[in-house]
């Protein structure tokens, strides 16, 4: 199979780059994909510029329908509840937040739900993205292993965050919404819903956690550029920003404090709908496009993955790129094990109770039954600020409840050392998110290289570090510490858990 640039656009987003030499061969697909949905499987070509890398090789198309795994789970996930009552919310509960459709999104039991015509225009400008074999890497572990990256950095904001945003600021556009407020740590997802609302004409506010303010400004030019007004977050414009700032100052903020500055913007104005980046349903959906697609891209090239991995934070990249997959593995098809790797600063999945727990910091959000640190847990400032989250999705959270998966915590020293390590192999700077992947990645390529294994793993790279090079040098001066959080802290944030029976 010829090579092929990674900076090529056009080519690398629509088709598999192996960097493997003409003369190895690739076999025949591995797995059969069958649906016994009612709802058939659509996918769609893109429009644009191809290149033909094989002759043998297709390019893969976007797909035309979003996964929702919830239709295919053996046990339904528990419903998130009133932060009042403690009751099941209704859509009437949630109309203040988000559309109708999203909200029916929300608690949609549909396998498949169909990706608007106007959505699949956008996408074409970088979907489908690469899937790449990372032989240079593999060379410099001296692995066995074949590992392969599923590269979601060619989208405009340089993230995976678009594949949520533009759905659902399109969604808003078609209800007449005239504005949209979120949170942001890192700023991705608050580049991505600026860029999307660029497009459909919504203005958009943004409140940036603050340790992520201070320490990525050309995020929050990024979004300032797409037209967003970004604050750093706590903040004094709203109620719950200045009750933090009166009891702590110099508070870092967390996505927690964020997500409430956010909300009650949203709840208070009525031309006004908020929208969240990660941990919800509909959010996970929209990003099972990653998944998708990369199951058809290893199919085409005759590799079946051994393991998958992905960063988590609220779990949104992960969940677009693994549970496609977990379909697959439901039905027999795969084995793979599906592993989430999450900050040793904020290890909700693995130190974290599974319980129902506010959202948000404030406890203005519906109760989730999700793995928690407690929501007015403030973890230490990391430079993964996508991660920098107190819960974890819902739908993960129970499919890890399942068994179907497994979560390790890693710090940030051996996270910035293998994506140094990647960087200077691949070429690619990835952003600190998922270099929690990466480092992941490569204590099982070297376990493979003790082993004499050839397993084949994949990993989700959702992002590039260009805007995160202040991290970088941190690392490289040797001044990078590792953050880790206190007994203490999390008990006393656990104390304030809401008691939620247990019926649900």
């Amino acid at each position: 199979m010829a090579s092929c640039s990674l900076l090529s656009a056009y080519s690398a987003a629509t088709f598999f780059c192996s960097r493997t030499p003409s003369s190895e061969k690739t076999g025949q697909g591995s797995f059969m994909l069958r649906t016994k949905s009612n709802h058939p499987r659509r996918y769609g070509s893109r429009a644009g510029v191809r290149a033909s890398l094989s002759a043998s090789l297709k390019p893969t198309e976007i797909p035309r329908q979003w996964y929702n795994l919830v239709a295919d789970l053996p046990v339904k996930p528990p419903p998130p509840l009133h932060p009042k009552t403690f009751q099941p919310v209704k859509p009437e509960d949630l109309s203040p937040l988000l559309p109708d459709e999203l909200i029916k999104q929300e608690a949609s039991l549909d396998r498949f739900i169909d990706i608007p015509d106007e959505v699949l225009d956008i996408y074409q400008l970088w979907r489908p993205t690469p899937l790449i074999r990372a032989k240079r890497l593999e060379k410099l572990l001296d692995t066995p292993a074949r590992i392969y990256y599923k590269y979601e950095g060619v989208s405009p904001a340089g993230s995976h965050k678009p594949n949520t945003s533009v759905p659902q600021v399109w969604y808003n556009a078609q209800e007449g919404v005239k504005k949209v407020v979120t949170e942001t740590g890192a700023g991705q997802w608050g580049s991505a819903l600026s860029f999307a609302c660029s497009l459909f004409g919504l203005d958009c506010e943004v409140w940036q956690v603050r340790a992520s303010y201070d320490q990525k400004p050309y995020r929050r030019l990024m979004m300032q550029t797409w037209g967003a007004k970004v604050h750093p977050s706590p903040s004094e414009i709203t109620e719950a920003g200045r009750k933090i700032l009166q009891e702590d100052p110099s508070s870092p903020g967390s996505l927690g404090i964020a997500i409430s500055e956010a909300v009650e913007v949203a709840a208070s104005n009525a031309d006004t709908k908020y929208c969240l980046g990660s941990v919800l349903n509909h959010v996970l959906l929209h990003q099972t496009v990653i998944g998708e697609e990369c199951i058809k891209q290893m199919e085409a090239i005759g590799e079946t993955p051994d393991i998958i991995i992905g960063c988590t934070g609220g779990g949104s990249n992960f969940a677009g790129l693994s549970f496609p997959f977990i379909r697959e593995k439901l039905k027999g098809n795969i084995k793979p094990i599906i592993r989430a790797i999450e900050p040793a600063a904020c290890p909700s999945l693995t130190k974290g109770v599974y319980a129902y727990d506010y959202g948000d910091t404030a406890g203005m959000t519906p109760l989730m039954k999700m793995h928690t640190l407690g929501h007015d847990f403030i973890p230490d400032p990391i430079h993964a600020g996508g991660l920098r989250y107190h819960g974890m999705a819902p739908l993960i959270s129970h499919v890890y409840e399942l068994g179907l998966m497994e979560a390790i915590a890693i710090p940030q020293i051996e996270c910035f050392r293998g994506a140094i390590q990647f960087a200077r192999s691949e070429g690619i700077i990835p952003a600190p998110e998922p270099t929690h992947a990466i480092a992941a990645t490569i204590r099982e390529a070297l376990l493979c290289r003790e082993s004499g294994e050839s397993k084949v793993i994949l990993t989700a790279m959702c992002g590039h570090g260009h805007f995160d090079l202040a991290a970088y040098e941190k690392y490289l001066q040797g001044d990078m510490v590792d953050l880790s959080f206190s007994e203490e802290k999390i008990h006393a944030s656990l104390a304030k858990v809401p008691r939620v029976a247990a019926q649900f």
